[in-house]
């Protein structure tokens, strides 16, 4: 591993991967060694090949996930080994992961059946190639290109750059993943997460409005709240910016949100609500809807000479818990047969980041591929304050995650 992050460091950024390509074809005479990269959505993959033959000028080509191996080795989490029938070729697919963020996935050709050790050496560089991503994907448009198998507008454009840069992160008490689903002119939704030594923070915020003007909003709240939240404020002062912010500079527009915060010490879990969508909590496979009270959204004032008060509230939040935080394009007219309680409870067993992705899947195809305000959801998982170290395997589905690998040792450090 050490070897593979010393050559990556010493390449230019947009060749990092190609040498880690070159020394595992020399290393185990593969007869080729692709990466390929999860787009926006985290239903398809896209191949990238050498940087001399990726031709950015073209739209990304997308290969679909659903029914494939790439599906089943995103979801476990393990590596895995495909015969190729008449072929002498052995096809490997490792998962590209950092701490529940599923990257990419590591493709490999070889001539013969891999043994334990070659096993291990490919999981071992496909996590290191996780790192290698992470490392050089601000450096480079690449992987931003490899990510987009369709054109984003001005708007679109700007939602995502104020997203996380990962969009999911595990640690020993929790597992968060986000995941949305632009309308086809965008609404402003926007999600937003850190982990701090003590505490671990989530927002959800929707600004009115549509396209790029629902973008700037959002880039004005979304600034105000990380700029009070980085000075250390507590919840109710991150509000108070935010209101302001929008008052100050928001053109008579106004932003609905949701701010948590939990404590990785004792667990005591706080959270103010600013005009927006209920969460929804499951405990014991049942799912209840959490009112909390309703303070007014940012930017709105019954008085225009007064700042709002926003009420910081305890919720209660106990190890199992899992809590689903999203926007009202979750609740679209057009899916109003959708039972989203019962798809949170059908989905209970996959990983935070598939069961996000399962939600907004369902909301696009009840209104058949076109949305009319953008969807977003938040998945926390909450495990509790038992442990301090993470399961560095841990990143799976819960119904994949307890059965025994079928091609060797897990990645480390998932």
């Amino acid at each position: 591993m050490a070897g593979v992050l010393e050559a990556a460091e010493a390449a230019a950024p947009v060749e990092s991967l190609d040498v880690v390509a070159r020394m595992l074809k020399d290393h185990l005479g593969a007869a080729s060694v692709s990466f390929l990269i999860t787009d926006f959505t985290g239903s398809s993959v896209v191949r990238l090949g050498a940087a001399d033959s990726v031709e950015t000028d073209e739209p990304a080509q997308r290969i679909p996930l659903r029914g494939t191996l790439y599906d089943d080795v995103i979801r476990s989490q393990q590596p895995q080994v495909q015969h190729r029938g008449e072929s002498r070729l052995v096809r490997v697919v490792a998962p590209v992961t950092n701490r529940g963020d599923a990257i990419g996935l590591l493709e490999l050709f070889l001539p013969a059946p891999p043994g334990a050790e070659v096993m291990r050496e490919i999981a071992e560089t496909a996590h290191a190639l996780a790192y290698i991503v992470i490392a050089n994907r601000s450096h480079t448009d690449v992987y931003q290109w490899g990510r987009r198998t369709k054109p984003l507008n001005l708007a679109a454009e700007i939602q995502h750059r104020l997203l996380p840069a990962s969009l999911a992160c595990e640690a020993a008490q929790f597992a968060v993943a986000g995941a949305l689903e632009p309308a086809d002119h965008v609404g402003g939704d926007t999600f937003d997460y850190v982990i701090d030594r003590d505490t671990v923070q989530l927002s959800v915020t929707d600004a009115m409005g549509h396209d790029v003007d629902a973008a700037l909003l959002a880039t004005l709240v979304v600034g105000a709240l990380r700029r009070a939240r980085r000075e250390g404020a507590d919840l109710a002062e991150q509000a108070r910016q935010a209101d302001r912010a929008m008052r100050d500079h928001g053109r008579s527009g106004y932003v609905t949100g949701q701010l948590l915060r939990i404590s990785l010490i004792h667990g005591e879990t706080e959270f103010l609500n600013a005009g927006h969508p209920w969460p929804l909590r499951m405990r014991d496979g049942e799912v209840q809807e959490i009112h909390p009270k309703v303070d007014l959204p940012f930017g709105v004032s019954l008085y225009a000479s007064q700042a709002n008060t926003y009420r910081v509230q305890k919720l209660d939040l106990r190890p199992g818990d899992r809590l689903v935080m999203l926007t009202d394009g979750m609740l679209e007219r057009n899916a109003e047969d959708l039972d989203l309680s019962d798809l949170i409870t059908r989905t209970r067993a996959l990983h935070p980041r598939e069961a996000a992705r399962t939600l907004i899947k369902a909301i696009v195809d009840a209104s058949h591929g076109h949305l009319d305000d953008d969807a977003t959801v938040m998945c926390l998982d909450w495990r509790g304050v038992a442990t301090s170290e993470r399961d560095a395997a841990h990143g799976a589905d819960l119904t994949d995650a307890s059965q025994p690998s079928r091609t060797g040792p897990p990645a480390p450090g998932r």
